[in-house]
Parts: structure tokens; sequence; C-alpha cells
């Protein structure tokens, strides 16, 4: 006799451990994702006109959320743009003007704030931003749950990734580094579920492995970008590009499918409509073509990075224009939650302008140069202009009493700045402006008293003049 067919069951017999769509979040306060590179220049993505097909997790998030198109950080270097990014506080404001300067333990962090507010902290990855290595509990600026290295680059290598837990003991997880970094995010997601959280992942990629020199992709991925798309500033400068680019842009692919499967682990766990993502990078990379390695320089190349926010709050399919700085990404990000900054935080909030791009908005960016330089500069949607201290020491000293100019770009008639035009008399007029309102920024960050020196008389570009109206832009 044969067997009765089985009998479907019922749809309302099914039970369902995780409920379809987005449930109500908890005590209506959204989880955080930061999503952080390292080393990753703003135009790797499509949405910034590579045409590589790099990034399509992030073009289309960029797409249906917040795309900050001019996104920059305040200090091109990796520990001091990471103690900007946790404390909200210019570089030498927080004491960390330079790599090797650990967080005090007392700095008011992301991690403090959100711990206070209830959340569950968590951090993954790069740290560099303590004494040595492990990283003590002192030194992990507030983070309850721990899985990072400070300088991740010499603990692990492309497929030997090496971190530390909350014990100090050394842990080796499987897989290329991007993909194992990530899949620690996916279960600690997982794991805390059910409460609110604060997650900062943090990537080595696409930052080069120091004991080589390299930019060791995937197996398999470099080959597809050895004739890529490559940025102007870098077909026209060389540098380190024709042996590196590919690499640099294996490892950036890497890092979009990562943030793809990070988006699909929200949306399985139904956490997508309840979590802030913010995915942003400490600094740009210049391939050796301003100066002897990577960053380190005033240049967009060092400075300017790919910035989308999502989820509640941001899901509008903005682009922003305005010119944003890693502090105020800071800022958002405890906005966001409900928050209140801390004192002594430098950023603000850039929810307002997603609610209304016409907000007020003061649109330039004050940056600050260490160890390369002793630098400062101001960006402007159309103006870079930029000093350094020749009497200054680049790895010692914060400050400097004594600058000269050094450059000066049209953006918008130059964005790759390949023409400098400091000590051009016709833009005389615009240096004057723009000193001036490098010296207020300077004053207002608590700087001491400096003098910036006029740059040498350079001769006059008959093709080039600045009218009245063009100076403040």
């Amino acid at each position: 006799m044969s067997e009765p067919a089985p009998r479907p069951f019922p749809e309302d017999e099914i039970t369902f451990a995780i409920p379809r769509g987005a449930r109500t979040p908890r005590d209506g306060r959204p989880n955080v994702i930061v999503f952080f590179t390292d080393q990753q220049r703003w135009d790797t993505t499509g949405v910034h006109g590579n045409r590589s097909g790099l990034t399509p997790n992030f073009d289309r998030l960029a797409a249906a959320a917040t795309h900050v198109a001019r996104s920059f950080t305040v200090q091109p270097v990796c520990g001091p743009s990471r103690a900007c990014m946790h404390t909200g506080q210019y570089a030498t404001q927080s004491g960390c003007h330079r790599n090797g300067i650990p967080l005090p333990p007392d700095a008011p962090t992301l991690a403090r704030s959100f711990r206070t507010a209830g959340y569950h902290t968590g951090y993954i990855g790069k740290w560099h931003l303590a004494a040595g290595e492990p990283v003590g509990p002192d030194e992990r600026g507030g983070y309850q749950e721990w899985l990072a290295a400070n300088k991740l680059e010499f603990t692990s290598d492309a497929y030997h990734t090496v971190v530390f837990d909350e014990e100090l003991r050394p842990r080796r997880l499987p897989g290329y580094r991007v993909d194992a970094l990530t899949d620690a995010a996916i279960r600690f997601v997982d794991e805390h579920q059910d409460e609110p959280f604060f997650l900062f992942l943090s990537f080595l990629e696409p930052h080069h492995q120091n004991h080589v020199d390299a930019y060791p992709a995937p197996e398999g991925s470099l080959e597809p970008y050895l004739d890529a798309w490559t940025p102007p500033d870098l077909r026209a400068l060389g540098g380190s590009t024709q042996q590196h680019l590919p690499g640099y842009y294996g490892m950036v692919r890497r890092l979009d499918d990562a943030f793809g499967r990070l988006l699909d682990a929200l949306r399985s766990l139904g956490l997508r409509d309840e979590t802030v993502v913010l995915f942003t990078s400490d600094h740009g990379n210049h391939f050796k073509t301003r100066n002897d390695e990577y960053k380190r320089s005033g240049h967009d190349a060092s400075l300017r990075v790919p910035t989308v926010f999502a989820g509640p709050g941001f899901d509008a399919g903005r682009r922003l224009e305005q010119i944003v700085s890693i502090l105020d990404l800071s800022a958002t990000l405890t906005d966001a939650a409900g928050i209140e900054l801390p004192e002594g935080h430098e950023g603000r909030s850039i929810l307002p302008l997603v609610r209304d791009p016409g907000a007020p908005w003061r649109d330039e960016l004050f940056f600050q140069i260490s160890e390369s330089e002793v630098g400062r500069g101001v960006r402007t949607r159309r103006w870079k202009y930029g000093v350094t201290a020749p009497d200054a020491d680049p790895w010692n000293d914060a400050h400097a009493t004594r600058y000269v100019e050094a450059y000066l770009y049209d953006l918008e008639h130059d964005p790759y700045e390949l023409d400098n035009l400091i000590g051009q008399d016709n833009h005389a007029r615009v240096a004057d402006h723009l000193r001036e309102r490098l010296s207020a920024r300077m004053r207002e960050a608590g700087e001491p008293p400096a003098t910036i020196e006029p740059a040498p008389p350079q001769p006059r570009c008959m093709q080039r003049e600045v009218f009245d109206d063009e100076i403040g832009l």
C-alpha cells in the first residue's frame, strides 16, 4: 500500500524564528554599525566616476540612502584620524597628533557615549590608538567586546588574520582578512540582535601590507584590474600606481562584497530597518605621488573618502554636496541614536542637512598634517589652501608658530590638484582671503598664535584671472 502524500502545512502553523520584515525597535533606539576601511580614496566608487565596477553595494546604497559626496578626514594619518573619529576632536586637541600616541584613557569617546546610553558596544579589527600589543582594557576607548589588534598590519597578513580578545588571548580567524573580520561582525550582530548595540568594524584594507609594501588582494582578484580606470592625478604623476593599483582595486572590491554581506545579514535578521550603518574610511591614498609614501599630504587624494549613511533617518535617497568632516560623521552617529554630544566635540550632525539640504552649514574643511610635515590647510568648494612649517619637527611638534604658504588649487577647474597657483599675483587676493580663514580656524581649534608668510612670487599666468565674486567661494 502506498503511503499517503504528506499534508502541506497551513501557513498559520508555521513558526518563524525571525519575524518577517522589521521588528519594533527596542525603546526606539536604533543599532549603529560603522564599516570603516583604511586608506580608501573617494573615487574608488562608481558614484564618484570610477568605471571599474568596484563598489556595486556602496553605489546602490548611495542612491537609496544618504550619500555624503564631499566627505573628508581632518588628519590624513591612521592613528590621528581614528582619534578624531572616536573623540570628535582635532588631533591636536586629543593629543594624538601622530601615530604611536595612545588615546588618553579618559577621552570622551563614541564607545563611552553609547555605553552610557545603554548600548552594548563592540570593536573588531584595527585600532591603532594604543601603546602596544595586545591592547589592554584601559586603552580600548571604552568598548566592551573586543576582537582587535593595535596594528593589524603587523599581527596579520592577507590570509593570516590574528587579533586579540578581551582576555588578551590571540585569536586566529579563518579566511581572507576582510572576510574573517566580516564573519566576526556578523556573529556579533547575531548574538546581540535583541539589545541595542554599537559596533565599530575597522578593516586594514585597502591599506598596504607594511612588511612587503604591497597590496595583497584576494587570490585571483588582482588580474581583472591590470588595465583598469586610473584617476587623472595618478595618470599624470605616476608614483607607484602601475605597481599597486590593481591589488588596491582588488581589495576595494572585496570590501564592497563584505559590505553587501553585512547588509544581507541585517536584512535576514530583521534588523535592516532599525540599524544605522555608516560606511567611511580614515583617509585616502596618493600612491607616492605627493611624497615618498601614500598619504600625509593636503591633497584630496589623501583627505577625501567615500561615505554613505543608511538606516533610520537616512533612507531618503539624498546626495549631500556640503563639505563634511570625519568630526561631523562622529557627531551624526550619536545624534542618530538620540545621544548628546560630549563637551568639547567639534563636529556637527548632518541630520539637519538630510532633512533639509538648505539648512545652515559652514561649508569648508580645516585640516592638520603631521609626520611628513607640520601642515595646516583649509578647503572650500572652490579653493584648497595649505601651509607648512619649515622650522618644525614633523614627528615631535604638534604645532608651529611660523608657517609658509605651500599650495593653492582652483578645485573647480583643477579637481585633481595638478596646477599649484600659490605665489601667482593674479591669485594673491584669493590667498589673502584664505590665509585669514585658515588663521581663524587654527585659533578656533585652540592652536597657539602663528604667523603665515606669503609664498615667494611666481610668474604670472596670463590665461588665468580671478573675479571679485570668486574669491570667497
